[in-house]
């Protein structure tokens, strides 16, 4: 099976494979994982990436599958990635999320890839970036990356997606201080879930409270002011409104040019992000000192994979 080929049709069989060769760590895997991601960039970046996450029992499998079956039904590809936690002992995942969203896994518009993060901080697989762009070259036009949770770690989120998303429960104590103020300030919106039957009334005072909270913050660089709303995935209320949003969102970071500059401020932050963890410390600063890190910087933005920019310096 010719992967790029069979990925650009859109079939989802080779897509699957394809991020299966991203995800290995043999010798010959990488090397044609990079020609793959290579082949698929030109056909990549037509998409809005939403990034998820949220505390345990906030119900991100719940939504997320509510919020791609309508997304399905618009007409919209939907792709799904899903990280889970890697066993300490093990090395393994549970890898539950497919079998949490039955009615999407069998959606013919919708792709659902679990992941195991692989010990990766930041909630978010090292190669979930690079899968994006698989998705987009097979014709995915909204990626939800959905994290293991949400903390300190989890703002990393931030460097791959477009949107963020920050999913909260109402009378869950003092969640402003539980989450820390990073994460809320990367929040592009924060939705309050399972907002029905007794809890409904909870949720809005808990609106309410973000509402507040967020005017508190610094004013966002892009102009946007992040929102608050409640939603019931069980109910399916509010979820349209969270797409509504998302689409005002995009539309204005189109017209501003932010989501083009973002995603150049995202590719630096992931080259000087992957220099570190390849090469260390002490190779990175005298990249910074030799004056190749701006070299790389300016390559980068002009197009190619980090990988292929690295072996072209022979720093590898």
């Amino acid at each position: 099976m010719d992967l790029f080929k069979e990925i650009l049709k859109g079939n989802k069989v080779a897509l699957a494979k394809g991020i299966t060769l991203l995800e290995s760590s043999l010798e010959t895997d990488i090397i044609s994982s990079q020609e793959l991601i290579s082949n698929c960039l030109p056909h990549s970046g037509d998409s809005i990436r939403i990034g998820i996450t949220g505390i345990p029992g906030v119900g991100k499998s719940t939504f997320i599958e509510t919020f791609g079956k309508i997304l399905t039904e618009k007409g919209k590809k939907v792709a799904v990635l899903a990280i889970d936690p890697t066993s300490e002992k093990t090395h393994g995942s549970i890898l539950g999320d497919k079998s949490r969203m039955n009615k999407l896994a069998v959606d013919e518009n919708a792709f659902i890839r679990p992941s195991p993060s692989s010990g990766t901080l930041g909630g978010v697989s090292s190669k979930t970036r690079d899968s994006i762009i698989l998705c987009e070259a097979a014709g995915f036009d909204v990626i939800l990356i959905e994290t293991v949770g949400v903390g300190q770690s989890e703002t990393i989120v931030n460097t791959i997606c477009d949107f963020f998303l920050l999913l909260m429960l109402a009378g869950a104590g003092d969640e402003l201080q539980g989450i820390k103020r990073g994460i809320m300030e990367l929040a592009d919106m924060v939705v309050i879930t399972k907002s029905d039957g007794d809890n409904l009334q909870k949720a809005n005072n808990a609106k309410q409270e973000y509402q507040m909270a967020l005017h508190l913050f610094p004013a966002s660089e892009n102009g946007w002011t992040p929102k608050v709303s409640v939603c019931s995935a069980l109910e399916d209320t509010g979820i349209k409104d969270i797409w509504e949003t998302i689409s005002t969102y995009n539309q204005q970071m189109i017209s501003n040019n932010y989501k083009y500059e973002n995603r150049k401020k995202q590719d630096v932050y992931w080259l000087h992000h992957i220099i570190k963890e390849d090469l260390g410390n002490k190779k990175y600063n005298s990249l910074i000192l030799e004056g190749k890190l701006d070299e790389l910087e300016t390559k980068l933005k002009k197009g190619g994979t980090i990988k292929q920019l690295l072996e072209g310096l022979s720093i590898y």
